[in-house]
């Protein structure tokens, strides 16, 4: 019997960003620099096909710094950022402690700093929990910083007289929420600061914008991602609003419910900044074995961002 057409709408860009990418290669760099174990805390990044083929070579996950020996164990700090206890107790105990913070979660620490040592409180507008929220939140002291979710939240602050304030946003937020948060925050405190320079990251705006081109298009639309990834929850989240049918987050071509995808001559198909090219080529080559799919690749943006190693894990002249 002949197979159903099927046409796939490839979202470009998806995947790894610079961060990811950056992320990835601190922790194989420091295997090649130390050798085995190198111990990392928390997921480097969210995926897990990506940590268990790291754990193939040599690292070894965990929750928190008691995990590690004592001594100069290299500890890699994930891509989402530590609060500043962290890199601290890592010194008390002399462990060699390599940050793979993606730079431009950095930056939000930056903002936060200086906005703090202007005297500014500052609201983060973010996910409670989530790893990028705890790890800015603990740049500053307990109070320094105050978490909003939603627009509701907004209406719910209870800020001191005369305080001034400023806000900051975790990177991987929908960019369509993060702007109704702000406008809110914008309404009820006029005098407030925020970021000279958007904090959502280019990866999450581009990702979430080529998922916004297709969506309408599509019968169903799969965001190769894992479920603890913000970025792709987001972009399933974004393919939902946009008009899509059916949007599911899927991890592997495993995890597919195919009774969802019964009746389907359209398919869109992108992937989180944290999960790789080869898990996507796994649900398209999972999908060609029950249709005849043509894939188109819609792209929205060019993505040429690169960020050099830590400083400690460059090579060095010869």
């Amino acid at each position: 019997m002949s197979k159903p057409p099927l046409k796939v709408f490839l979202c470009a860009p998806r995947g790894f960003c610079a961060g990811v990418v950056r992320a990835i290669d601190v922790v194989e760099a420091a295997l090649k620099r130390f050798g085995p174990p190198v111990y990392v805390r928390h997921e480097i990044v969210h995926n897990r096909y990506v940590v268990e083929g790291l754990k193939a070579k040599g690292a070894v996950f965990i929750e928190e710094l008691d995990e590690a020996p004592d001594g100069d164990a290299p500890v890699v700090f994930s891509a989402h950022g530590v609060p500043k206890s962290v890199p601290a107790a890592a010194r008390l105990r002399n462990l060699v402690a390599i940050d793979a913070t993606c730079p431009l979660v950095t930056k939000v620490h930056r903002e936060a700093e200086i906005h703090h040592k202007r005297g500014r409180l500052v609201l983060l507008i973010g996910h409670a929990g989530h790893p990028e929220v705890v790890g800015t939140m603990g740049q500053l002291a307990d109070g320094a910083v105050l978490l909003v979710e939603t627009e509701a939240d907004v209406e719910r602050l209870v800020i001191p007289d005369g305080a001034e304030l400023a806000y900051a946003t975790q990177t991987t937020l929908s960019v369509d929420d993060t702007a109704g948060v702000v406008a809110a925050l914008k309404s009820r405190f006029p005098a407030i600061h925020g970021p000279h320079k958007e904090d959502i990251c280019y990866a999450t705006t581009n990702r979430q914008d080529a998922v916004k081109r297709v969506a309408p298009d599509c019968d169903a639309l799969i965001v190769v991602g894992a479920e603890n990834s913000s970025n792709s929850q987001r972009l399933r989240e974004v393919a939902e609003r946009a008009g899509c049918p059916t949007a599911r987050l899927v991890a592997r071509a495993a995890d597919i419910d195919w009774s969802l995808f019964s009746d389907i001559r359209t398919l869109g198909v992108t992937a989180g900044a944290s999960a790789p090219e080869v898990l996507v080529e796994e649900i398209i080559d999972a999908f060609a074995e029950r249709y005849e799919v043509s894939v188109e690749t819609v792209s929205t943006a060019d993505e040429n961002v690169f960020f050099p190693l830590p400083r400690e894990l460059r090579p060095q002249p010869a």
